[in-house]
């Protein structure tokens, strides 16, 4: 019985402290930006295959994969390990990749997004599998690339791997609570195509820059009318960047894109979203053809050279409060001693989209660390929750066992 176990697993993570402490601290230390996660995943890798993990690989896209238990059941702990970069390197008051502990928090880059939820997973995997608490499971931990293109690595995973778990549970900070979801996103670009001319003679061109503005214009007034949810909030658009094309600072520009993301949520379908962006387009334009909207696609070759082309929409997706995760991981955290809470969503955008927005995979969020803190200088997390965290995590699979409905 589960219950028995949750005394002998929580002293043994009391005795594991300072490991999975060092552990975080020396997959910080490893520079995975611009998704090269090769040499933090060899790191993880040699944990795993020193805690008793069945078998350890790289997969094509070259994320690292523990497998740990032969149940019939399949579970995934599903933490990226690559991070965003460093940006302005004055910003930083210590050394992002030697980090710091201060005030019980380790401050280093990726230490909330997302590496704080690796150590947790693969320690509480391990000791699940020590004391039976995976019997009827096959457990995976998967460390991969997220940052560029959330969804693709489960993407993979699932369809090119052959690997479909019945449940995934994501590692993104959530203050320690239990999130079932969030709000959706689509990438699009909007292009405008004018006429070059000598800035001298500015009346023989076409400026491509003033047949964008009235989208801009009309883009930062949409977002009242767009959808909401009673769960996953309000829809959100923003124009994230522009590129101008232009033989020269003194010549009109020929060419001018803007690059949206429009954050959706229930209700809001791909087309519609889309359809919406380009009825901002002046009429005279839409019937040119001069100004054309359409969605991003991602076909970026990973470090290993995979390519997995998938168009930039990503579903919104939830869990129902009551769905049989959601309540497990309720009673995990209860039973490790955290404080009684709702369940709740991320503001972002995470690896959910695929698990359950486009694979129907039930899936769930638990890590250490506030979202608020991810993409900053202020990367952090609580070392208490980093160490808590592999108490839940070892005892999730054995309650989620006994309420998997027959």
């Amino acid at each position: 019985m589960w219950k028995d176990k949750v005394g002998t697993i929580q002293a043994e993570v009391a005795e594991k402290k300072d490991d999975i402490i060092k552990f975080l601290r020396e997959i910080c230390a490893i520079p995975s930006m611009e998704s090269q996660i090769r040499e933090v995943g060899l790191r993880i890798e040699e944990e795993m295959k020193k805690l008793g993990f069945r078998k350890t690989w790289f997969d094509s896209m070259g994320n690292i994969v523990g497998e740990i238990g032969d149940g019939p059941l399949k579970i995934v702990y599903d933490s990226h390990i690559d991070t965003v970069g460093l940006g302005d390197k004055s910003e930083w008051t210590f050394d992002p990749f030697e980090g710091k502990i201060e005030d019980g928090y380790l401050y280093a880059r990726g230490a909330c997004d997302e590496k704080g939820s690796t150590p947790g997973m693969v320690y509480g995997l391990s000791l699940a599998h020590k004391h039976g608490l995976l019997e009827g499971w096959t457990a995976y931990y998967f460390g991969n690339m997220e940052e560029w293109c959330d969804g693709i690595a489960p993407h993979a995973f699932v369809e090119h791997e052959g690997i479909k778990p019945d449940f995934a549970v994501i590692g993104e900070p959530t203050k320690m609570l239990t999130y079932r979801g969030h709000k959706g996103r689509v990438e699009m670009k909007v292009v405008a195509k004018g006429k070059s001319a000598h800035a001298a003679s500015n009346h023989l061109g076409d400026n491509a820059i003033y047949k964008m503005l009235p989208v801009i214009e009309a883009i930062s007034k949409m977002e009242p009318d767009l959808g909401d949810h009673d769960f996953l909030g309000h829809g959100k658009i923003t124009v994230t960047d522009m590129e101008v094309e232009t033989p020269s600072i003194n010549a009109v520009p020929n060419q001018c894109t803007i690059y949206i993301d429009r954050r959706v949520t229930f209700g809001e379908g791909v087309e519609d979203v889309i359809e919406a962006v380009r009825q901002l387009i002046p009429a005279e334009n839409r019937e040119r053809g001069d100004i054309t909207v359409e969605m991003l696609f991602y076909d970026e070759p990973s470090y290993t050279g995979f390519k997995f082309p998938v168009e930039k929409y990503y579903p919104a997706w939830a869990l129902d409060e009551d769905h049989e995760l959601v309540t497990s991981s309720q009673e995990a955290r209860a039973a490790v001693g955290l404080v009684d809470a709702p369940s709740g969503k991320w503001d972002f955008s995470t690896n959910g989209i695929y698990w359950r927005g486009k694979g129907g995979i039930p899936s769930i969020g638990f890590g250490p660390g506030d979202e608020v803190d991810a993409h900053t200088v202020m990367d952090r997390a609580p070392l208490e929750d980093v160490v808590k965290s592999t108490e839940y995590y070892a005892i999730l699979p054995a309650i989620l066992k006994s309420n998997v409905k027959k």
